[in-house]
């Protein structure tokens, strides 16, 4: 496995988010409408992707939350990878990079469906917290927090 640091305009990452958007609305149905909005994003300067024998496998990203705290966004792994280890990997490299320029926190937001995210999450030192904006009020929604010094 390769990791690349990269930014949101890389072709592979953008080839990902395609796939992971498809798999989110697999995965939570009509209600994957009401967060699509919460998904775009700008411009992002710290995204991770995954290499298995040379072919983007995975992919992460996270974008300051607050002057302490970065928010894990659009993690992903094909299909044909999970289970490889990928997203532990992806993780903790986005956390490193976090706390390489000065974070000393992260967010994310998953949702209920998403066992396999909620166990990694656990396993890494997530717990969950109070729903932070926009995600307030959204009932499938589980928001997480971790301090990464």
């Amino acid at each position: 496995m390769v990791l690349k640091r990269t930014n949101s305009n890389d072709s592979d990452f953008k080839a990902l988010i395609v796939l992971l958007d498809e798999d989110l609305h697999k995965i939570n149905g009509e209600i994957q409408a009401a967060y699509n909005q919460h998904n775009l994003l700008d411009f992002i300067e710290t995204v991770v992707i995954a290499y298995i024998d040379g072919l983007p496998a995975g992919c992460g990203c996270f974008k300051k939350f607050d002057d302490k705290t970065v928010e894990i966004k659009r993690m992903f792994v094909t299909e044909t990878q999970r289970c490889k280890g990928i997203a532990s990997a992806i993780l903790k490299e986005l956390e490193l990079w976090a706390r390489e320029i000065g974070y000393t926190h992260t967010v994310l937001e998953t949702g209920k469906k998403h066992t396999e995210a909620l166990g990694l999450y656990h396993r890494f030192g997530y717990v969950i917290t109070k729903n932070y904006e926009p995600y307030v009020g959204m009932p499938d929604s589980v928001c997480m927090r971790k301090r990464i010094v």
